[in-house]
């Protein structure tokens, strides 16, 4: 089986903050459109509290939500105990779709699982510093390098500006 990459896709303050009472502390329309375009089509992996903060399994992506519990409030989302069957299923996913990614789509728990497996990181930084009480990795410059940068832009309907960055795993020497 050929070896599908791990991807991160994230929205993240300055101070790396993710979320606050199992929300996004923004709300950034035009961010979630771009959400939805890397994400189409490929398997999610993300932890029961992501799925519920969605309020939904989201339509042409595989959700596996890796959780303890033994089932979920949503109708076709795919249940893994532990990391290593979430994405032996998301590897099964992908390869019946097609799919060149797996993505890890969060929260806080579920990034730092699978951070050390990561190769891509799409990150939306969402300009200024709000309070939460979940957070995103550091990103070590030694471990991964930015390859492709928007510059901020602010729709009219975003409560912020945002700067898109593609951060690549360094090749090990």
């Amino acid at each position: 089986m050929k070896n599908i990459p791990l991807v991160a896709v994230v929205a993240m303050a300055e101070n790396r903050v993710i979320g606050k009472d199992g929300a996004m502390p923004w709300s950034i329309p035009s961010d979630l459109k771009r959400y939805r375009r890397l994400t189409m089509g490929k398997p999610m992996i993300m932890g029961r509290k992501t799925l519920q903060a969605i309020g939904r399994v989201l339509d042409g992506r595989d959700t596996i939500v890796l959780t303890r519990q033994e089932s979920l409030p949503f109708e076709g989302a795919h249940l893994a105990a532990t990391p290593e069957a979430a994405l032996e299923l998301a590897m099964a996913c992908a390869t019946s779709r097609g799919s060149d990614e797996i993505v890890i789509a969060g929260g806080e728990e579920i990034y730092r699982l699978f951070f050390d497996k990561l190769e891509l990181l799409y990150v939306t930084e969402v300009m200024g510093e709000p309070e939460g009480d979940a957070g995103f990795p550091a990103i070590d410059p030694a471990v991964f390098e930015p390859v492709r940068r928007e510059e901020a832009s602010h729709a009219e309907r975003d409560t912020a500006a945002t700067r898109f960055t593609v951060y690549r795993r360094v090749p090990a020497s």
